[in-house]
């Protein structure tokens, strides 16, 4: 095989980019792409036993499947997937499947095992390739293609599913899985921290031999979760060699680095420290991805949405969350519509249908929508986490946009945060409730955090930012909030006591039980008001 010269890649991304500004300047209708898709996708599912029995035919209209194909969660698909990892073929996907995703999502939710078939490999690397080249139409040049690109996902080293023999099935990080699956030459001209590295499981060792290996590279990009790329960067800017001085910023170690594409976790709370931390004209670059299928990314300039990617292989539907009822879901086709019945400023539960063999899939996920055309949406929160039993529907979105205007007026970076309801019987007999903060912010700053300033600041916020919180503190039903601040080291003690430390584990937000709040309570020793 040609080894061609990295030049000519960067003259390929060059006509690549201008390809991309000239798709996403087009008037070709998203919703052409999405009818496309769906015809494509739903002759695949007509030929396999589960699908076919679920009543999905070849060339059938959208109101036919809407009407005959329910909506399903994981826990209705988990029988299936289980006969595709005993290497059974043509259950929900023609063929067989070698690899299978292990996504825990957020850290608390359930195990899943997401079958990962050749055709959603094709998937992620169109989708990766696309959102990267949003980045460059979004900047005006191709540069970012002249240096190597970090990546902080999983470890490459897979599990072998005995089960599937005679038949060759490995089940392991979905970040893994891709990256053993890289054209040829993106691993040579493109990836790191290369192969060796990226076979550790994230720990001390892993993270000093990334150091090692690319304090001295050419790095143009990271990408990676907020929380671990800050973690990386503090360990580079740590390294010293020969004569060298203390590391400002990344950008002195290297001065061609500038994007970082972020997703996975919103990067408010975040996004000082990083700016600290990474240099002063590095561009964040947001994406999408989830274990399930690879949704949308950064178009222009922030705070505008990201653009839902309709034409790298997935169907997208959407149920009102007015509407959803995760108890009911066969239920609930009826409410679902898909991108040309969706409308701003509502909620809506995200539903996919992809080359993987998932239809009409629940993924867990609540977007908003910011404008139709182009299609583009935000990330909300989660369809399972409810902070309030008696629902003042506060999001995940909200909580942290409150917390980090806070944090921002007065000067304080946030290290971690988790939000849960607190309920009481007061002397009349009436149940009290509250949301209890628990919160981690990073040292040395200006101005001393205190419990009560930001009680009485959140709560403020948060009325400013939704309605029904802030009716519900009118009228008596919800009180001020109660914040616990931790020391320095709390969550990550968590994080590490439950065998979720890592780069691509997420801790949830906000939950509407107790039992990660009663565990830090457990660590901390705070007792329950």
């Amino acid at each position: 095989m040609t080894a061609w010269p990295k030049s000519f890649y960067a003259f390929g991304a060059n006509l690549l980019t201008a390809g991309a500004e000239w798709r996403l300047r087009q008037k070709r209708s998203a919703l052409g792409a999405q009818k496309r898709t769906f015809a494509v996708l739903t002759g695949r599912l007509a030929t396999t036993a589960f699908w076919r029995d679920a009543g999905v035919a070849a060339a059938m209209s959208y109101d036919h499947f809407q009407a005959r194909v329910a909506p399903r969660g994981y826990a209705q698909l988990e029988p299936a997937i289980a006969r595709m990892r005993r290497g059974e073929a043509n259950v929900l996907w023609p063929g067989r499947c070698a690899f299978f995703a292990v996504a825990a999502g957020t850290t608390g939710g359930p195990v899943k095992s997401l079958p990962v078939t050749g055709e959603m490999l094709g998937h992620f690397r169109r989708a990766g390739l696309d959102s990267l080249l949003y980045y460059t139409v979004r900047v005006k040049h191709a540069a970012v293609f002249r240096g190597r690109h970090l990546y902080l996902g999983g470890s490459t080293a897979l599990t072998p599913l005995a089960d599937a023999q005679p038949h060759q099935a490995y089940a392991g990080d979905l970040s893994g899985i891709a990256t053993l699956n890289l054209p040829a030459w993106v691993e040579k001209h493109f990836y790191e921290p290369g192969a060796a590295i990226a076979r550790l499981a994230d720990s001390p060792e892993k993270l000093a031999a990334l150091v090692a290996r690319t304090r001295a590279l050419d790095i143009t990009l990271l990408a990676g979760r907020p929380h671990w790329a800050l973690l990386v960067a503090a360990a580079l800017r740590a390294s010293s060699g020969p004569g060298t001085g203390p590391i400002t910023n990344l950008q002195a170690l290297w001065p061609n680095f500038e994007c970082f594409i972020h997703g996975g976790a919103p990067i408010g709370p975040f996004q000082d420290e990083l700016r600290a931390a990474l240099g002063p004209t590095v561009k964040f670059h947001e994406v999408y991805p989830a274990a399930e299928g690879f949704i949308a990314a950064q178009d222009v300039e922030p705070g505008s949405g990201l653009r839902l990617l309709t034409d790298v292989g997935i169907f997208y539907e959407f149920i009102p969350m007015a509407d959803f009822d995760e108890s009911r879901l066969e239920q609930l086709g009826g409410k679902v519509v898909p991108l040309d019945g969706v409308k701003t400023a509502v909620d809506y539960a995200l539903l996919l249908t992809t080359p993987a063999g998932l239809a009409r899939y629940v993924i867990g996920d609540v977007v908003r929508f910011t404008s139709l055309e182009p299609p583009r949406l935000m990330y909300v929160g989660r369809t399972q986490l409810k902070l309030d039993a008696r629902g003042d529907n506060v999001t995940e979105k909200e909580l942290t946009d409150a917390l980090v205007g806070v944090c921002r007026r007065n000067g304080w970076s946030i290290v971690n945060f988790h939000v849960a309801p607190l309920f009481a019987h007061s002397l009349t007999g009436q149940n009290r409730r509250r949301h209890e903060w628990w919160v981690e912010l990073r040292p040395g700053t200006a101005i001393t955090p205190t419990g009560p300033t930001l009680v009485v600041e959140l709560d403020l916020a948060l009325q400013k930012l939704h309605g029904g919180y802030a009716a519900r503190r009118k009228a008596g039903t919800l009180e001020a909030p109660a914040v616990r601040l931790v020391m320095p080291g709390v969550f990550e003690h968590w994080l590490r006591f439950r065998h979720k430390w890592g780069a691509h584990y997420t801790l949830p937000r906000y939950s509407g039980d107790r039992l990660i709040a009663d565990e830090l309570a457990q660590i901390t020793r705070f007792a329950r008001d």
